[in-house]
């Protein structure tokens, strides 16, 4: 089947995602939460999409299964209890601890299930599950922005549901076995290039959508656990759970070494950087961002960073103030993001890039003020519409 989305050479992961927002949005192919923009999109005729999960062999023969959050994935969710297996739910960003036992009150009828299996009824019915606790998920069902026939998926940017899979492999609660389901609307099947996916992306073997079931017979492995030389002390304070387990590896024997704070960035930064050779800074350079959308998340503004190019060692961010800096190695490397960053918009609102004023007292060449024109560059996060 002919992807209704045309990607073109050179795109990146922004540029996918925003592609994939868009042409629902314009098309209206959503349900409420609108725009979808840094959404998993809550697509017309997900319960029906989700409604195949109980036709998949993998289904039939297992008794818990880890399902995301997301609002189009409530049917499966609901699929899950109906069938009277153990439902799996990540908490919320992480905080506090990695997924959620959903118990239905004794019983439970067909409308209390389906209350049980919105964000409300997730809050309401649901006790954690700790470290220790002896889970065997063969089922993992995420949702996606994104995802290609050949299994290569991308989310929203945040990185969770990778993360989360890391560390259920981490505690044991997945094995190479488990089956990777994600639930998407047709449109979102699309062809994504290999060189987008690294060694930390979560594939999946099946993909659901209101028309089909796709067999994806993915090649790419599955995160083998946490990779923790891609992370740093930052992280690890944001998502408590993490410290435990680095505990728990430290004892085993594991090496979990962080990266260390020079070459700290963001969860997905060390690998490019890697692959670019940059080291320990001689003279850093500093770039403000200011005009920073309210509500912006970290994380969204590191993938447009990490997206548009414009890479740097350090990001320093100050959300009541609306604004960051950003790090860089040498007066070259960045300039060449400053000329990256240009004409940049998250959420419908222009970034306001300029060298830091630390940096125009030093006498930085030609940028003595904020640069009036520049060339303008595609990138990820341009003519995104609000979130």
């Amino acid at each position: 089947m002919e992807p209704c989305i045309k990607i073109n050479a050179g795109a990146t992961k922004w540029d996918i995602r925003h592609k994939v927002w868009d042409y629902i949005e314009d098309r209206n192919l959503a349900n409420f939460p609108r725009p979808v923009h840094n959404r998993i999109p809550n697509f017309k005729g997900a319960h029906q999409a989700c409604a195949g999960l109980t036709e998949l062999e993998v289904f039939l023969r297992t008794s818990e299964v880890k399902v995301d959050p997301d609002k189009p994935l409530e049917g499966a969710r609901l699929a899950v209890l109906q069938a009277r297996k153990t439902l799996l739910v990540p908490t919320p960003r992480l905080r506090n601890g990695l997924f959620n036992r959903i118990i239905p009150p004794p019983g439970a009828s067909k409308e209390d299930l389906r209350v049980c299996s919105t964000s409300q009824g997730v809050k309401e019915f649901s006790v954690p599950v700790g470290l220790d606790a002896k889970v065997k998920v063969d089922l993992v069902v995420v949702g996606s922005v994104a995802v290609s026939e050949k299994g290569y998926r991308i989310g929203k940017g945040e990185g969770y549901a990778d993360m989360e899979y890391a560390m259920m492999v981490s505690m044991g609660a997945v094995t190479s076995a488990a089956v990777v389901v994600t639930i998407v609307h047709d449109c979102q099947v699309i062809d994504i290039p290999e060189d987008l996916i690294g060694s930390h992306d979560l594939s999946v073997d099946y993909i659901l959508t209101p028309t089909r079931a796709i067999r994806t017979d993915c090649k790419l492995p599955k995160p083998q656990g946490i990779y923790w030389s891609k992370l740093d002390a930052d992280i690890l304070e944001k998502i408590p759970i993490l410290k435990k387990l680095r505990a728990i590896e430290l004892q085993s024997g594991k090496d979990v070494t962080l990266r260390k704070a020079e070459q700290s960035m963001t969860e997905d930064f060390p690998r490019e950087l890697h692959e670019k050779g940059r080291g320990k800074p001689e003279a850093v350079v500093t770039l403000y961002i200011g005009n920073i959308p309210s509500g912006l998340r970290v994380g969204e503004l590191k993938a447009a960073l990490r997206d548009c190019g414009a890479l740097p060692l350090r990001l320093r961010w100050q959300s009541s103030q609306h604004r960051a800096f950003l790090d860089y190695s040498e007066c070259g490397a960045a300039e060449a993001a400053l000329v990256a960053l240009q004409g940049l918009s998250i959420n419908g609102q222009s970034l306001q890039a300029e060298f830091a004023r630390s940096q125009r007292s030093h006498g930085r060449p030609g940028h003595t003020q904020r640069p009036a024109k520049v060339p303008e560059v595609q990138t990820e996060a341009k003519n995104s519409s609000q979130a």
